[in-house]
């Protein structure tokens, strides 16, 4: 109702038949009614031109079967068809991206929703407004497309800085192929192979990795094979020989292990038959000027081979293992060098009358590092025996050679004068930084003073910031000799004072322990607890033959040490 200018309200259009018609007619929505059984009843005008066809041609005709297709333009069963399904449940319903056939030929994918239409409790059909979202559907696949292949790209590029990190961490060739393996197969590839290049020009397949871990029986028997021709057709050999990268498919791996010549090409060939290979990548691991060896992988699954963007990925791969490799192998050469030199350093120990003497050296586990932990023990012209144990700070081949020089510059000191322990390493302190490159030590000097066969004994020691040494008693008790410490080598300008000595009577049968701090610190676990788990395995060694007790405390320590151990043990006679 509506008032007019005298305030008498006047009477518009009421909502009555031709007012829906008009509405439908102009709607700018496809709208299509069909009957219960889901034929056609009415479609407006918006519905013929989306659809190319006449209201009339299709009125009467089966919906589902005269517009519904799937994505190839094929007909639906009825039973997929989910406007029939919502016609037996009564229900409204909605649809993303379902097809409809155009009176051309032409399909057209569309959004759909339904609405039921009942009059006094029964279901007389259903409305269904549908709009033609074909290139939305595109830009949907095309933003589908494009997501999944970024999230492919950092998948890659994930796998690849992974790859990259986890090798870095270690320096043990075999260790970082193991890791190498775990992280390509499942994720990458199905299987992968590694084969190295030795300096005497041979190969050795080193690493196999498949389904279930490390395959031991594929690695060629842990045998060298020569390397062959450039004629070898091959793609491992071409690959060693310093060709391209090589992506090849079932059939292509078939020819050319047809062609196989050398016993290189058929070691491979033999894998890759083992492995149901369906497509293979093999690429260089390190640069084309030095090349260490080669990386293969595997898929077996036909359909999900390699492509391209995989060739890119683990030729990237295999520069980043080819220098990995590299490192360890210049390492392990300079760690080799580092611990014989320091095992030939280590003199052998002197057999003072009924003392007994026992030493053992051990390297940091592989991968770590070589340290400059040293043990020393000789006898001075005063007729005292004298004990060393020290350590200079660092982890190569400096240390190790720092390590050597204050071991001759102690000795000589030690042997010049007839002083206590003190006054010799106040004067090493001093002289440290003129005729050594050792910036900074520990250590312990200690004199064994008395007759060494009846004694009896006197312990005289000084220490340098070291772990305090540890007496073990016949009565049974072990404790730690705490007194006699001092600033470690290279603080002494500090403070200007003399270095502490600190004096002990040992009883006879007693044990003393001197020992590098690898032998009580494990990452992880502070100072204190080494000491207590270090005195509770030596009191329940203390009456063991004095090898059996080194051999034990070493086997002892917990896993996680990075660091080398020196220990040295002196037992004295018992009456």
């Amino acid at each position: 109702m509506a008032e007019d200018a005298g305030g008498e309200r006047r009477s518009g259009p009421t909502a009555g038949p031709d007012l829906w018609s008009r509405v439908v007619e102009q709607l700018g929505t496809a709208l299509m009614v069909v009957d219960p059984a889901g034929r056609i009843l009415a479609a407006n005008p918006a519905a013929e031109r989306l659809l190319g066809r006449a209201a009339r041609a299709m009125r009467g005709l089966d919906a589902h079967d005269l517009l519904h297709r799937d994505t190839d333009g094929s007909t639906l069963p009825r039973r997929q068809c989910p406007l029939l399904q919502a016609l037996d449940e009564r229900a409204a319903a909605h649809g993303e991206g379902d097809g409809f056939l155009r009176g051309d030929g032409r399909l057209v994918t569309i959004s759909w929703s339904a609405s039921p239409l009942e009059a006094d409790g029964s279901l007389q059909g259903m409305a269904v407004l549908f709009t033609d979202v074909t290139g939305d559907h595109g830009a949907r696949r095309e933003r589908a497309a494009y997501t999944s292949a970024l999230e492919d790209l950092n998948e890659r590029l994930t796998l690849v800085a992974e790859i990259t990190d986890v090798l870095g961490q270690t320096l043990e060739t075999d260790e970082a192929l193991a890791r190498l393996g775990r992280l390509l197969v499942p994720r990458l590839a199905d299987w992968a192979a590694v084969d190295l290049r030795s300096g005497s020009g041979q190969v050795h397949r080193v690493s196999v990795t498949g389904p279930a871990g490390r395959e031991a029986e594929l690695e060629g028997g842990r045998e060298h094979l020569p390397e062959t021709a450039e004629q070898d057709r091959s793609p491992l050999v071409q690959v060693l020989n310093g060709g391209p990268p090589v992506l090849r498919q079932q059939e292509e791996e078939a020819r050319a292990a047809g062609a196989e010549g050398s016993p290189l090409a058929a070691l491979h060939s033999d894998f890759l038959r083992a492995a149901r290979a369906m497509s293979v990548i093999t690429v260089p691991l390190g640069s084309k000027r030095q090349i260490t060896g080669a990386l293969t992988l595997v898929r077996t699954d036909p359909a999900h081979p390699f492509d391209t963007a995989d060739l890119d990925v683990v030729s990237d791969i295999g520069r980043r293992v080819g220098l990995v490799v590299d490192n360890a192998r210049r390492y392990g050469r300079q760690r080799a060098v580092a611990e014989a030199m320091q095992r030939n350093l280590l003199a052998p120990l002197p057999q003072p009358g009924l003392l007994q003497l026992a030493a053992r050296y051990q390297p940091a586990p592989v991968g770590s590092q070589v340290g400059g932990d040293w043990y020393d023990a000789f006898e001075l012209k005063d007729g005292a025996l004298a004990l060393v144990i020290g350590d200079v700070v660092g982890h190569d081949l400096t240390a190790a050679g720092g390590m050597a020089q204050l071991h001759g510059i102690l000795r000589s000191l030690a042997w010049d004068h007839t002083e206590p322990p003190g006054a010799v390493v106040d004067r090493l302190d001093d002289a440290m930084p003129a005729i050594t490159t050792v910036p900074m030590a520990t250590l312990v000097l200690a004199r064994i003073e008395g007759d060494p066969h009846t004694g009896p004994w006197t312990l005289r020691w000084t220490s340098a910031g070291h772990p305090p040494p540890l007496l073990l008693t016949p009565d049974g008790q072990a404790r730690y000799l705490e007194a006699g410490q001092g600033l470690v080598l290279g603080a002494s300008w500090a403070t200007g004072a003399s270095r502490p000595d600190a004096t002990l009577s040992l009883p006879p049968g007693s044990t003393l322990l001197l020992y590098t701090d690898g032998l009580i610190e494990i990452p992880g676990s502070d100072l204190d607890s080494g000491l207590v788990r270090l005195r509770r395995h030596a009191l329940a060694l203390a009456h063991a033959p004095l090898d059996t007790l080194c051999d034990e405390l070493l086997a002892r320590m917990p896993p996680g040490s990075t660091d080398d151990v020196a220990l040295l043990a002196l037992r004295l006679p018992t009456p």
